[in-house]
């Protein structure tokens, strides 16, 4: 906050005050009537979710004298100066501010920006009210956007960390060719290049311990981001600007015990398809079937898995379905677009007497893999010996840089439904004069579809 640079970044690990300090900045100048900043996230949601810049700021601006519109998400201070809260979900809607003036323009998590709306921001990044225009923004790592080569100087090349000793230095840049061009100095860039004006940079790593707040009230939080996947982990808790998902990081092989057989005592089990329709080439049609038990311990029992034609598929779907009993929940991935969802409505139709549901695709695989991964790296997933583990686990390892990844769609869609069973099914808050404990099990439908544990292990495990 007290940096002198036209553009001070923020950012790496989470959980380090980011978005916090972010919205301190414009009171330096609410004082100013004619000052006005607007706040960036690529879409509003994103700003009005819970925990969010707006959320936060009505906690912080009030205690100015500060009045929201909150339809506009916008605040006017005593003195009439201005902050707003936008969006820019699309390139396009950079040019809804065609035309302003904007001293002080923040950006909430830069990586979510492309370079295009940045860079022509910057254009409307201008001041006649007495407050040099400058840039604030926050991110989290990326390694692929092009904020990671924007801040290359800052961040060690080879393990991917931030360079302590660089942290909050300035550089100065200037654009030749489209090309920017740095220095250490203003000076030197304008020897260099006369007749352009240079502007300055800084980036400072944030860490979770810079936020001790956070600690002591939420010290479960860095729980939180000890469990993620290893990427993720050293993205949000480690800041690091390198890595990447690849093979043996999003699931690694020595992370899986393998077992003669299953419990017994599992309470729900699920087979969940990825369906494909070639037979001999392309995809594979893949059905994983995995089970849990009371002591959150997740069994990768069986899978199915080859390239057959539509009708030999849905034959053996229905095979497997009678093979598995039907105490067994069938999920199968509803792909996008009018024959994904006439695919899985005949599905349906021909496993009458099943418990069957389709579940349509929605986010990127690496995205609903993570959860699965999660556990798997902390011990929590079993394999049942089988013909097929070799073919699965190299599969999941290769993950996803190898060109199949059918059995790593179908375990993340057959382990987040398990993962999942009880949402919905809580109560928030017990309701006057009963516990919480009272207040859950009541709650539970007669028909909810699962074995119920013992009261006394359930209320534990809750």
């Amino acid at each position: 906050m007290q940096s002198p640079a036209d553009i001070a970044i923020y950012g790496g690990g989470a959980g380090g005050g980011k978005s916090y300090s972010l919205l301190l900045e414009p009171l330096y100048h609410k004082d100013n009537p004619n000052f006005s900043a607007v706040f960036f996230r690529r879409t509003s949601p994103q700003i009005t979710l819970p925990g969010g810049l707006w959320d936060q700021s009505t906690k912080i601006y009030p205690q100015t004298g500060a009045v929201p519109t909150v339809g506009n998400l916008r605040w006017k201070f005593p003195s009439g100066s201005t902050v707003r809260f936008s969006h820019l979900q699309h390139d396009k809607n950079i040019f809804d501010f065609q035309g302003s003036e904007l001293p002080l323009i923040i950006f909430d998590e830069l990586t979510h920006f492309s370079a295009d709306q940045f860079w022509y921001l910057l254009s409307r990044n201008r001041s006649m009210c007495g407050v040099k225009p400058y840039v604030r923004a926050s991110c989290n790592p990326d390694a692929d956007s092009w904020v990671a080569k924007l801040l290359s100087w800052w961040i060690d090349t080879d393990g991917g960390l931030p360079i302590n000793d660089r942290a909050g230095k300035l550089r100065w840049f200037v654009r030749v060719n489209d090309r920017l061009e740095w220095a250490d100095s203003k000076k030197e860039l304008a020897e260099k290049y006369p007749s352009i004006p240079a502007k300055s940079l800084t980036f400072i790593p944030a860490k979770l311990t810079d936020n001790p707040a956070l600690l002591a009230a939420d010290p479960g939080y860095l729980a939180n981001l000890l469990v993620l996947p290893m990427v993720e982990r050293e993205r949000l808790l480690g800041g690091n600007w390198k890595i990447r998902p690849a093979a043996g990081l999003v699931f690694n092989r020595a992370w899986f015990q393998i077992v003669p057989v299953a419990p017994s005592y599992a309470r729900r089990r699920v087979r969940a398809w990825d369906k494909a329709s070639t037979p001999g080439a392309g995809d594979w049609t893949c059905g994983v079937l995995i089970s849990v038990g009371d002591d959150g311990i997740y069994w990768i029992e069986s899978v199915i898995r080859g390239q057959w034609s539509a009708a030999e598929r849905n034959r053996i779907i229905q095979q497997t379905a009678q093979m598995d009993g039907p105490e067994t929940e069938i999920w199968i991935e509803q792909e996008g677009g009018s024959g994904g969802k006439e695919s899985a409505e005949i599905s349906v139709r021909e496993l009458v007497g099943f418990s069957v549901h389709t579940d349509r695709v929605t986010g990127d695989k690496l995205t609903r893999a993570r959860p699965f991964a999660a556990q798997c790296e902390a011990g929590n997933v079993r394999i049942v010996a089988g013909e097929w583990n070799d073919a699965y686990l190299d599969e999941l390892h290769g993950f996803p840089e190898r060109k199949s990844d059918d059995q790593v769609d179908a375990s993340s869609l057959g382990f987040n439904k398990l993962a999942n069973a009880f949402r919905g099914i809580w109560s928030p808050e017990p309701s006057p004069g009963t516990s919480n404990r009272s207040t859950v099990l009541s709650s539970i439908p007669s028909d909810a579809g699962f074995a119920m544990p013992n009261e006394g292990s359930f209320y534990k495990k809750w």
